[in-house]
C-alpha cells in the first residue's frame, strides 16, 4: 500500500499543497496554492455569450439517448463491468425532453459503423502503467461495430495532433459507399478532432459523425494555472513511453485559445456533431479530484473536476446526455487495474463504459438513419 501511495505522492509539489492531477483526456495540472484568478481579466477575448442551449443552436436529444442507454444497461449492463442503474448513470439537468417511445433495437448493426477514439493529453504517458483492456471493443464487436484508438502525441498541440489524426484516417481502409467513422474525442481529443476536420477536408468524406465525450471544447480554466514544463513531468511516470512532442498541449487547452479558435473557424456541416457531457453529482467526484473540482467551482460548481459542463458542448451539435461521472470515470479505468489506488484515491472511478459505448453507437446509427429518411 505504501508503495502505491508513494507513486501518487511523488508528484505532489509546490506550496506543499499542489496536486499534480493527470487524466488521460483532460489531464491538467492544478495549482491549489495559487491565488490568481483562473480566468484573468483580459480585453483580448472574442465577444462571448452564455445562454440556454435551445437559444444557441443546440438540439436536445437527451430523451432518445436515455431510452437507448437505459435499454442497453437493462439488457446487457449487468453482465458488464461497473454496472449502474440508468438513473444513477445519467444526470437529469433542467427539463429533459421525453423519449420517443420507439422500440430500442438491440440486435446487430446494419451499417457497421466504426468508433474511432482520440484520447486526451498524456494518454501514451500512462498507457503502459494503466494497462487498459480492450473490453469495450470486444463488447461492441459482437453487435457489428468496430473500434480503434488512434495514437496521438501525449504532450503536443491540437494542430500537431490534428495532422496525426488526418494521416491515420487516410491510411485506413474505407467503404466508399457510405462513411463509417464515428470520431469520438475524449477531453483534448475532441478539439484535436475538430481541428483535423477543419484543416484537412480530405478526411470528411469518411466521417459519419463526431462526438465530444467530456471534450474540452471551450478549454479548461485549470490550464491557465499550469505550464507545459510542469506537465512534462508526467514523462517520469512509471513505465511512461511518451515524447515531449511540440510542447503545445497546455496552450491548446487554455480557454482563450479555444475561444479564439472557435470564433475563427466554422465547423463543416458534412456530418452531425454530438455532445456527451460529464455532469457528476458532487459525491461522485473521486477524492484525488476534489481539489480540482473545488478550484474550478470558484467559477462554476457544475464541473467534472476538469471542465465546466457548458464548455464541453460543440457549437451546433446535438446534446445527447449528461453523465453522472467525473472526468476520469468516463474514460480512465484506474480502479480496474490498480485496485489499491482506486480504493484510496480514485474511489468514484466505476462507470459502465462498455454499455455507454454500445448505446452511443446505437444512438448514432439510428439518428443517422432517421436523418436520411427526413
Amino acid at each position: 500500500m505504501l508503495g502505491n501511495k508513494s507513486i501518487l505522492s511523488s508528484i505532489t509539489f509546490r506550496c506543499g499543497r499542489l496536486l499534480f492531477t493527470i487524466t488521460i483526456t483532460a489531464n491538467l495540472l492544478l495549482s491549489a496554492c495559487s491565488t490568481t484568478p483562473l480566468l484573468p481579466y483580459t480585453e483580448d477575448s472574442p465577444p462571448l455569450v452564455l445562454m440556454p442551449a435551445s437559444q444557441a443552436g443546440i438540439e436536445d436529444k437527451r430523451g432518445r439517448f436515455r431510452e437507448i442507454y437505459c435499454a442497453v444497461l437493462e439488457q446487457h449492463g449487468q453482465a458488464l463491468p461497473d454496472y449502474l442503474p440508468c438513473e444513477q448513470a445519467l444526470t437529469r439537468v433542467g427539463i429533459e425532453p421525453g423519449g420517443s417511445g420507439k422500440i430500442v433495437k438491440l440486435g446487430s448493426s446494419s451499417r457497421n459503423l466504426q468508433a474511432v477514439l482520440v484520447p486526451g493529453i498524456g494518454s501514451s504517458c500512462f498507457s503502459n502503467w494503466l494497462k487498459p483492456k480492450s473490453t469495450a471493443a470486444t463488447h461492441i464487436r459482437q453487435f457489428g461495430y468496430e473500434m480503434v484508438t488512434l495514437k496521438v502525441d501525449a504532450l503536443s498541440s491540437s494542430s500537431n495532433n490534428a495532422r496525426q489524426i488526418r494521416d491515420a484516417i487516410m491510411i485506413m481502409e474505407h467503404d466508399e459507399r457510405a462513411p463509417k467513422l464515428v470520431l469520438i474525442g475524449y477531453s483534448k481529443g475532441a478539439v484535436d478532432i475538430l481541428e483535423a476536420i477543419v484543416t484537412y477536408p480530405e478526411i470528411r468524406k469518411h466521417v459519419a459523425a463526431v462526438i465530444s465525450a467530456a471534450g474540452s471544447i471551450g478549454g479548461s480554466a485549470l490550464a491557465n494555472d499550469v505550464t507545459q514544463s510542469e506537465l512534462n513531468l508526467v514523462r517520469h511516470w512509471p513505465d511512461a513511453k511518451c515524447t515531449p512532442g511540440d510542447g503545445g498541449a497546455i496552450d491548446s487547452l487554455r480557454p482563450s485559445a479555444r475561444q479564439a479558435w472557435l470564433s475563427e473557424n466554422r465547423l463543416p456541416r458534412d456530418f452531425p456533431y454530438y455532445s456527451l457531457v460529464t455532469y457528476p453529482k458532487p459525491e461522485r467526484i473521486s477524492s484525488i479530484l476534489k481539489s480540482s473540482y473545488d478550484k474550478l467551482s470558484q467559477i462554476d460548481a457544475r464541473n467534472d473536476s476538469q471542465i465546466i459542463f457548458y464548455d464541453q458542448v460543440i457549437p451546433g451539435s446535438a446534446l445527447i446526455g449528461y453523465l453522472n461521472a467525473d472526468h476520469w470515470a468516463l474514460s480512465v479505468p484506474v480502479a480496474r487495474t490498480h485496485s489499491t489506488i482506486g480504493s484510496i484515491f480514485v474511489d468514484q472511478n466505476n462507470y459502465p463504459r462498455e454499455a455507454l459505448l454500445e448505446a452511443l453507437m446505437r444512438f448514432v446509427e439510428e439518428d443517422l438513419s432517421t436523418s436520411v429518411k427526413d
